[in-house]
């Protein structure tokens, strides 16, 4: 079974992404390629399991959040360590290279 990803709302965000490595998808449910994204995640968060948190965000519902990242296109993946952004992703990711960015 695929696991489930976190869907941020603009009140638990910073608390999300305080501690540890946090990788967050910012999508939206009208483009295609974010939901080409979703079950690569899906697949990689089953796969990593506790080592880090895997968390999405609909630029639709949180838009100032996006705006906050200067998010412009989707989808864009922007992995946290501690709360500050360590490295940015635009466009389609395979897991391979996010799975090397979270280790």
């Amino acid at each position: 079974m695929a696991a489930s990803l976190k869907e941020l709302k603009a009140s638990e965000f910073d608390a999300a992404i305080a501690q540890g490595t946090v990788l967050v998808d910012f999508w939206a449910p009208w483009c295609p390629p974010c939901r080409m994204q979703l079950p690569i995640l899906e697949a990689l968060a089953a796969e990593i399991g506790d080592a880090a948190k895997i968390c999405k965000v609909n630029v639709d519902e949180e838009g100032e959040i996006a705006e906050r990242f200067k998010v412009s296109s989707i989808p864009t993946l922007i992995l946290f360590k501690d709360g500050k952004v360590a490295k940015q992703f635009v466009g389609l990711q395979q897991a391979a290279t996010l799975k090397q960015a979270l280790s």
